[in-house]
């Protein structure tokens, strides 16, 4: 007799466990809603909607873009930029995940690296600005310091949370077994609290992006923030509207390059994907 418990979801392909896969959905389709904005944008400008003095039309942007290209601006600009961000994201990362494991795994850390870290958190890092120009000038050390700063927040929140969120038990094994607290911190710990990491990573480099402006606007000669300035001096609308979209681009790819990261080294990870 068939039971009720083994008849599967009639039109839904079902897993080795008997529960229905969730559908797939195509990799452009998260781009239709970008794609929407960009239309009724165009069109808003396109038909006087829009002040294309106060927001130019994607067709003057795109015309920006060309004539920065070809001056040979815009490439170096977007690798400079990309240089500091990823110069202080790699410094604030391992700064971040070490603070969370110090402070997540033994409660002495907890003591003396918590505290701080909190003021940091509570700090604008527009703030910083002026001290870090003082303690260490005006030249690529203050930039990628001060974005290293924005990055280290997050990663240590999101590390020493997914540190303590790890089953106490897989812990007390290892100690029985007498593995090195060495091991148990890389090998149980940093593990375990990797998902963590990684969404604070995300939310950190979007913090990264956000501090690269602060840092591009002090006595910079390349980069997008250089750009951006300029553009702002000279009231050139169109090439302000470009640093924008080019900041959000570049914010959309690194979160990109994370999530790929995510999907290869959590591939053991049975967690929900939605539905």
């Amino acid at each position: 007799m068939t039971t009720a418990a083994t008849v599967p979801v009639v039109g839904r392909p079902t897993g080795t466990s008997g529960v229905p896969r969730p559908p797939r959905i195509p990799a452009w389709a998260s781009w239709l809603s970008t794609v929407a904005i960009f239309a009724f944008w165009w069109l808003g400008t396109a038909t006087g909607l829009v002040d294309s003095r106060a927001l130019p039309g994607p067709d003057k942007v795109v015309e920006a873009a060309w004539e920065l290209t070809e001056k040979g601006i815009l490439g170096e600009a977007v690798l400079v930029s990309l240089g500091r961000v990823l110069a202080g994201v790699v410094i604030g990362l391992l700064v971040g995940v070490v603070l969370g494991l110090l402070s997540g795994y033994f409660l002495v850390g907890e003591a003396a690296v918590d505290k701080p870290v909190q003021m940091l958190r509570a700090i604008p890092f527009n703030a910083l600005t002026p001290l870090f120009i003082i303690a260490f000038g005006v030249g690529e050390t203050m930039k990628v310091l001060l974005i290293s700063v924005g990055v280290l927040v997050p990663i240590y929140l999101n590390t020493f949370a997914g540190v303590r969120g790890v089953d106490r038990k897989l812990v007390e094994v290892g100690t029985v077994y007498r593995v090195p607290k060495f091991l148990i911190a890389t090998r149980i710990l940093f593990l375990g609290a990797l998902p963590s990491v990684f969404t604070g990573l995300r939310f950190s480099l979007a913090v990264a992006w956000i501090a690269l402006v602060t840092a591009e606007t002090v006595n910079a000669s390349a980069g997008i923030g250089f750009v951006l300035t300029q553009a702002q001096r000279f009231v050139r609308t169109d090439q302000v509207v470009l640093c924008i979209a080019i900041y959000a681009f570049l914010g959309l790819f690194t979160d990109w390059i994370v999530r790929c990261l995510e999907r290869h080294f959590l591939r053991w990870r049975g967690s929900y994907q939605g539905n």
